[in-house]
């Protein structure tokens, strides 16, 4: 039988061996997914290094070595892997992609829409002989340049408007000084 002041060392050197068999396998977890392009997480770690998933949240070195790798191109050779992160902003940029064709082909959809519906018109008789659109067009520019000289012409009379109202004012401010001067009593000088 073992001393018991030995027992609690020999306990300690075993934990300390099983910690380090441990550190092993999970590197050698590591390693060997990236080498194979086998899925680096956290759980497909810990179940390749058959050791639990606390372990290795307890061990931040390894877990810093997991990150790493899974953040990093794998291991098959320079170029030609690609990371987490570059099939992410990869996807990213695809659906932003299909978002604006998306959107470009429901304006071209609504622009064809707008055409057919406007031949159709056109050969079915209902709309306008083509003559007759041209002068509607022709006569409608010079109504619209009539009415807005109208407007040009309502604008500069109210403008003028108030330009004689103001001249009344200043003409009704002077009138009224100079009969204030005049209504003066003069004093003279002289005795």
């Amino acid at each position: 039988m073992t001393s018991t002041s030995s027992s609690p060392a020999a306990m300690a050197g075993g934990r300390r061996a099983d910690s380090a068999r441990r550190r092993q396998r999970v590197i050698a977890a590591i390693s060997g997914a990236a080498a194979d392009g086998a899925e680096i997480s956290v759980s497909a770690i810990a179940r390749a290094a058959a050791v639990d998933r606390t372990f290795l949240y307890r061990h931040h070195d390894l877990l810093g070595k997991i990150h790493a790798t899974q953040a990093g191109p794998p291991a098959g050779g320079a170029g030609q892997g690609v990371t987490r992160a570059s099939l992410q902003a990869g996807l990213l940029a695809a659906r932003e992609r299909a978002l604006r064709l998306s959107a470009r082909i429901q304006q071209l959809e609504e622009c064809l829409s707008e055409a057919l519906g406007e031949q159709a018109w056109r050969e079915s008789g209902l709309g306008a002989p083509a003559g007759i659109d041209t002068l509607n067009h022709t006569i409608t520019r010079p109504e619209q340049q009539a009415a807005d000289l109208r407007i040009q012409l309502e604008e500069r009379d109210s403008e003028l408007a108030a330009a004689r109202a103001a001249n009344r004012e200043l003409i009704t401010q002077l009138n009224a000084a100079h009969h204030r001067v005049t209504s003066q009593p003069r004093t003279s000088i002289l005795p």
